[in-house]
């Protein structure tokens, strides 16, 4: 909760901009300035409610969902083929534990968009927020109309999101002659945190498309009036490709390298407090000599 409530003003910016990239125009600074000269500091708090409680299920299902998966990916593999197949498991595994994930996300995350972008829809709560959505556009219309571009945002996202924290992980513990399997508190800590930057910037930089989308989508008429897929496809007409890909990206790649970071720390802390040990692969054959 507390992660996420300390970037909820950024990413309250980084969806501003990508609904409406003409009024900021400025950047993430300038678009800080903007919402507070326009609606006050408490404008940036604008959607905390559905952005904690969305992204704590969130991660529950996810993270416990990858741990789950890459263990019995190993279990059937054996720890040979687990460790010559661990980037196979690693993709596997999130996209399994994250489409999971995306169900019980997607109305908290349609909640959030819509409070950002008109503040006081359903007096500005979450539960008033909900209930307005699901009687202005029914249940799958309301929480579920992102729920395409909210998978191929997430699903890539996360997919690249543990392959490259594992990776990094690894990397960081060669080069400085650490076992992943017998680190101290302190050193799970600093791995963590570092390879968990590394792993955001770059599923953030990868995932931005369909965030663009999915932002665009939860708005009031965009897309036109059409279904799904053709609001998406006239939304992503109307951006065109180098906006879909740019714009809001500098506030996204802070928002997500900071949680990520904070997401590995807390995981691989809790586990260590739990007396439970993360799954790290290894290579058996090093181990008879």
């Amino acid at each position: 909760w507390f992660k996420y409530g300390a970037v909820c003003p950024v990413d309250v910016v980084k969806t501003r901009i990508q609904l409406d990239p003409v009024k900021y125009n400025s950047g993430m600074i300038g678009g800080f300035k903007t919402v507070i000269a326009e609606e006050g500091v408490g404008a940036l708090a604008t959607g905390l409610g559905p952005t904690a409680v969305g992204y704590f299920i969130q991660g529950w299902f996810k993270f416990g969902g990858v741990e789950f998966f890459k263990i019995q990916a190993v279990k059937k593999l054996g720890e040979q083929g687990g460790w010559d197949n661990r980037t196979s498991i690693y993709l596997g595994s999130a996209a399994a534990a994250e489409t999971i994930a995306d169900i019980f996300l997607c109305p908290l995350e349609a909640v959030r968009i819509r409070l950002v972008s008109e503040p006081t829809f359903g007096g500005g709560s979450l539960p008033g927020a909900a209930a307005a959505l699901v009687k202005e556009n029914g249940i799958i219309g309301g929480f579920y109309s992102g729920f395409i571009p909210m998978l191929f945002k997430q699903v890539p996202y996360t997919m690249a999101k543990f392959v490259i924290q594992g990776k990094a992980a690894e990397a960081i513990c060669a080069s400085a002659g650490i076992d992943q399997g017998n680190m101290s508190g302190a050193t799970t800590m600093a791995v963590a945190l570092s390879s968990g930057v590394i792993a955001g910037v770059g599923a953030a930089i990868i995932s931005h498309p369909a965030d663009t989308l999915l932002s665009k989508v939860n708005k009031a008429g965009a897309g036109g009036s059409g279904g799904m897929i053709s609001r998406l496809s006239n939304i992503a007409s109307e951006i065109g490709f180098v906006n879909l890909c740019t714009v809001g990206l500098g506030a996204r790649c802070v928002m997500i390298g900071t949680l990520t970071a904070g997401q590995f720390a807390i995981f691989d802390s809790v586990m260590g407090a739990l007396g439970a040990s993360k799954y790290h692969f290894h290579d058996p054959s090093k181990d008879a000599h």
